[in-house]
């Protein structure tokens, strides 16, 4: 087989004058490339504005991108989140995959992400391989009543959840509904327009699990993500409802399986500190995998 000519091979459209914006793009949430969680990392996005930022983000159609600016509350960067619908206060994939690219470039196990919802602490152990292992600490949810339950059941296709519809802020609202087993988990078939009518720009988990172990597939079709491969900023309601219900208790960490239905598997770990009277922490860990870089030619 013949080689492509040396002009295809070292052909440079930017040229030499240019400059353009510079990206990472990693895997969250897993150790394997090709899996989990995509996620974009502009480097230095000082120069864009808030509309740039969005339409970057449309361009690249990922769940979310994340656009790195100087700290101004004491922390390593801060961190804007678009997704391709709306920008986010918070999520959970872009901080643990922004703060994995911050702990490498300054060659530390601890960084703090700037976010809409307040500054995130992530911890990282050794690297294994071409990956990191982190966990964050996430903003303690509140949660209540969700008001628009029959509605998103019906565009779920789920007839009943078994455990109370219970609706979580950690920065983005978290629907849990609890599923029978994992099989109906799996089985899923939302109508997706009935369900942004339905829950609006509320992030709505299914899951299914017991004994530390569960499957749980995200859906927010309002905010341009009809099923999300691994949503961390959900992982940590999912396991406060879990301990609030008895599924899992205080201090155990629980593992929650995503993803799968959509080619990209993805494993999270979770759990909540605290006790009957108060919760103290909410933490959620994973894998971060740096894969790619790219550059943006905007001008």
């Amino acid at each position: 087989m013949s080689a492509l000519p040396g002009s295809i091979a070292r052909f440079d459209p930017f040229g030499p004058d240019s400059r353009p914006l510079r990206y990472l793009l990693l895997d969250i949430f897993t150790d394997t490339p090709l899996e989990g969680n995509q996620l974009a990392v502009f480097t230095d996005a000082g120069a864009l504005g808030a509309a740039e930022m969005r339409a970057i983000a449309v361009e690249l159609k990922l769940s979310e991108t994340v656009f790195l600016l100087a700290p101004e509350q004491g922390g390593d960067a801060r961190a804007r989140i678009f997704t391709p619908a709306a920008e986010m206060p918070f999520a959970g994939h872009p901080v643990l995959g922004c703060a994995a690219v911050l702990a490498e470039a300054l060659g530390r196990e601890r960084v703090v992400v700037e976010t809409g919802a307040g500054p995130i602490e992530v911890s990282f152990g050794p690297p294994s391989g071409r990956a990191r292992s982190g966990e964050m600490s996430q903003p303690i949810p509140t949660w209540g009543p969700f008001a628009a339950e029959a509605q998103t059941l019906a565009a779920l296709g789920v007839g009943r959840s078994e455990l109370p519809v219970v609706e979580y802020r950690n920065g983005p609202r978290h629907v849990m509904v609890a599923l029978a087993d994992e099989e109906s988990v799996a089985a899923l078939e939302p109508d997706m327009q009935a369900l942004a009518r339905a829950a609006g720009e509320n992030c709505v988990s299914c899951f299914a699990g017991a004994a530390g172990s569960f499957k749980t597939r995200m859906f927010a079709p309002a905010l341009g993500v009809a099923e999300d491969p691994a949503t961390g900023s959900a992982a940590g309601p999912l396991a406060v409802h879990c301990v609030l219900h008895g599924l899992s208790g205080f201090g155990q960490q629980i593992e929650i399986r995503q993803g799968i239905e959509i080619g990209r598997p993805s494993l999270l770990r979770a759990r909540v500190e605290g006790s009957a009277d108060r919760i103290d922490a909410v933490r959620v860990g994973g894998d971060a995998l740096i894969l790619a870089r790219g550059e943006l030619l905007l001008g």
